[in-house]
């Protein structure tokens, strides 16, 4: 970090929600005690600004409300409360004067063509690739013809739940503006696209970049659990993965609208991608590195 003026930490273990306890260790020790060695060296060799990389996970489901920067946190996942406490590490350091060595951004759903996680399984799913662990996915079977049948994509629930997602490339920007600007020191920013969507506008979206239209039919949730929890139970009995979580439900299910207007206007930062012109050059980057065919 010798020379250095400015750091931006996203280095983390991500994309499982409860880890087992064999790993929580390993997350705790990476997501924690990875920030606190980054800010110590940061300190030491006199660097200006660390901006962490964090998520709006941090605040839980909305359940009807919308989070801002003033609102408590209420992390429900062991990744979410991993960063609250990273989050606390790089707010409480300070430079040599004296002043706040960090900034925050919490992102919203980061989605983009080199994005893994549940917005990778979703358009993999819709686009009709549905490789083992998706959502709607074929998983392996000893002995059979190696995985469960190919299931086609059902959304569950109605779709009327509202998700907060941020396309990768205004990310880059938020942290331009993050390791720059003066105001930005010591504060807690969400970056969003500036709206809430639906997750059925979210598929409908997915689906126009794909040229198909969207599924038609739709699954209860209570129900829908229900058969997923004896699957999920079959499936680890036998000591194979199953092809869907009641985790992964859960979280495309879920409620969470968060306000990303306080970096527009402190900072000036202006999302360049809707959700239209998002998913549209996610897709279009996938089907140049042939991402379907994988």
């Amino acid at each position: 970090m010798r020379g250095v003026d400015a750091i931006v930490h996203l280095a983390a273990l991500l994309h499982i929600v409860n880890p087992p306890p064999e790993l929580r260790e390993k997350y705790e020790r990476v997501n924690v005690g990875g920030t606190a060695t980054v800010v110590e060296a940061a300190i030491k060799e006199g660097v200006k600004r660390v901006v962490l990389f964090s998520t709006i996970a941090v605040y839980g489901p909305s359940d009807g409300c919308v989070f801002n920067e003033m609102s408590p946190t209420h992390p429900d996942t062991f990744y979410a409360q991993n960063k609250c406490a990273a989050e606390q590490i790089v707010l409480n350091a300070r430079v040599a004067d004296g002043q706040p060595l960090g900034t925050v951004l919490r992102l919203g759903a980061v989605y983009g063509s080199r994005v893994k996680g549940n917005y990778e399984r979703l358009t993999r799913a819709l686009a009709g690739n549905l490789g083992t662990g998706n959502l709607g996915t074929r998983s392996r079977i000893p002995g059979n013809s190696g995985h469960f049948p190919r299931l086609p994509f059902i959304p569950v629930g109605n779709g009327l739940n509202r998700r907060t997602l941020v396309y990768d490339k205004d990310v880059g920007r938020a942290a331009a503006l993050a390791v720059s600007h003066p105001a930005a020191a010591g504060r807690v920013f969400n970056v969003t696209d500036g709206e809430f969507h639906t997750l059925n506008e979210i598929i409908e979206s997915i689906c126009s970049a794909l040229g198909r239209k969207p599924p038609r039919l739709s699954l209860p949730v209570g129900p829908t659990r229900t058969l997923i929890g004896l699957i999920e139970k079959g499936s680890n009995a036998i000591g194979i993965k199953p092809p869907v979580t009641k985790a992964i439900i859960d979280k495309y299910t879920e409620d969470i609208a968060v306000d990303g207007s306080l970096i527009q206007k402190e900072l000036g930062f202006i999302p360049q991608y809707d959700l239209k012109a998002g998913w549209e050059e996610t897709i279009r980057e996938m089907q140049g590195k042939n991402s379907f065919t994988r």
